[in-house]
């Protein structure tokens, strides 16, 4: 029997193999991301999305939606309770997959006790997105939402380090209600 010692090959510097980077690497660059953006809004139909479980991250809350400008305005008890357009929503932390927090406003039912579908099937969805990935789409045919779960394992989300007000701040730093004079609550009134 001869033995054969192979050749080695030749360095091919566009080989896979030769380009992959440890999955380390981000954390042993010396970076981190930062996070500068907090959408608000309901998850999109096609994202699976987690809730973060910590009572610490959700607030019950009064919002103004702007719905033909897609903008949704946090607006303090002492205001809420004299405009009329101010509704009370949960905000819950969200994450997709891609690692994209949001804040995710979930409709209470109103003051005299009235709720729909709509409202308490996102309410229980974001529950139980607090412990499995979740497809949440509103089927309107049912007139509720609909919860899809992932068939995959999939790993926990890793979540921000920001605190939920840090979480708030970048939310609704264009976008907060601080008096009667904001230009918003004027053009609800019809003065400009």
């Amino acid at each position: 029997m001869t033995n054969v010692v192979p050749m080695p090959q030749p360095y091919d510097p566009f080989d896979p193999e030769n380009l992959r980077l440890d999955q380390s690497f981000i954390e042993s660059a010396g970076v981190r991301k930062l996070l500068t953006t907090v959408p608000v809004r309901k998850p999109h139909r096609q994202e699976l999305v987690r809730v973060h479980s910590d009572p610490a991250y959700r607030l019950t809350a009064a919002i103004i939606e702007l719905r033909d400008d897609r903008e949704v305005y946090l607006v303090p008890p002492v205001l809420a309770q004299q405009t009329p357009e101010a509704i009370s929503v949960t905000l819950f932390t969200a994450i997709n997959r891609q690692g994209v927090t949001f804040l995710w406003p979930v409709k209470l039912p109103t003051s005299d006790g009235k709720t729909n579908e709509w409202h308490r099937s996102a309410g229980e969805a974001a529950e139980r997105a607090m412990t499995r990935w979740l497809f949440v789409r509103a089927n309107m045919a049912l007139g509720a939402y609909e919860m899809i779960e992932a068939s995959a394992t999939i790993p926990d989300p890793v979540w921000p380090t920001a605190t939920f007000k840090e979480l708030l701040k970048i939310g609704f730093r264009e976008s907060l209600i601080e008096d009667f004079n904001h230009p918003v609550l004027k053009r609800l009134r019809g003065e400009s």
